[in-house]
């Protein structure tokens, strides 16, 4: 069985005392598929060294995370334009809008969404999005950019039932974890009325523990949690629902 984790800060400072434990419980427990979304320049090194280590199971991302977006934030594009013109990235990510943490940066929030997505047009790469109590702003942008150009996938999706079909409606697949194990994490309500050809999973390590985690440190190892979750609402056996969500990460992410 093999398991795609489709959102996983491996680099994380919180795995510095047992990253390598970790990720051999990831690996043993068929979790060999890793995407490794971008948070700011800051993480480069760690993330190439990541995948350095472990070639046949990590892929990266570049982007600038929303809450990054900062008074330097045309600094840091340039270094996103930079790797994405010197290294091979699997998606431009991972990028959208956040008003949870700070409303006054939207403006430029909105300019650094944009500009990335053209990025991942002119590369030809997959957008993932991170969307925090932005569901209108980040849905006007891909109103305005949506077309055979524009795809990817909506990361941690925690929308309504009528958000999760106009983020599919934009080519987008929704990212699915640990929220789906919550007692009030609502999306286990509808999840499905919606055909799992539009679902990844993902972890968010090393946030969003799923149950029975919740709360501690996440891991890629946990997936199996969402797996078992996905395979209730589904109906289906838990290696479908790995077989079935990986064929739909290898249509986003091309591998």
């Amino acid at each position: 069985m093999i398991i795609t984790d489709t959102h996983t800060h491996l680099y994380s400072e919180s795995f510095d005392d047992d990253r390598k434990e970790m990720m051999q419980r990831t690996i043993d427990s068929g979790v060999t598929r890793l995407f490794v979304p971008a948070i700011d320049a800051s993480y480069t090194n760690a993330m190439l060294e990541l995948e350095q280590n472990y070639p046949e199971y990590v892929f990266l991302m570049m982007g600038l995370h929303p809450t990054h977006v900062k008074e330097n934030y045309l600094d840091e594009l340039n270094h996103v334009k930079e790797q994405l013109a010197s290294h091979k990235f699997y998606a431009v990510g991972e990028i959208g809008i956040d008003l949870y943490w700070d409303k006054s940066t939207l403006k430029i929030q909105q300019d650094a969404f944009r500009q990335q997505i053209h990025l991942a047009k002119q590369y030809k790469l997959p957008i993932v999005i991170h969307c925090r109590e932005a569901f209108n702003e980040v849905f006007e942008i891909l109103e305005e950019e949506k077309g055979d150009d524009l795809f990817g996938i909506f990361h941690c999706f925690t929308g309504s039932l009528e958000q999760a079909h106009q983020a599919i409606s934009y080519n987008m697949k929704l990212g699915i974890g640990g929220v789906a194990t919550f007692k009030n994490g609502k999306i286990d309500q509808f999840l499905n009325q919606i055909d799992i050809k539009h679902i990844v999973l993902e972890t968010d390590a090393p946030y969003l523990a799923p149950k029975p985690y919740r709360g501690k440190r996440n891991e890629s190892s946990y997936i199996l949690k969402v797996v078992e979750k996905l395979s209730d609402i589904y109906h289906k056996s838990e290696e479908i629902i790995a077989e079935i969500t990986t064929q739909n990460s290898k249509d986003v992410f091309g591998v």
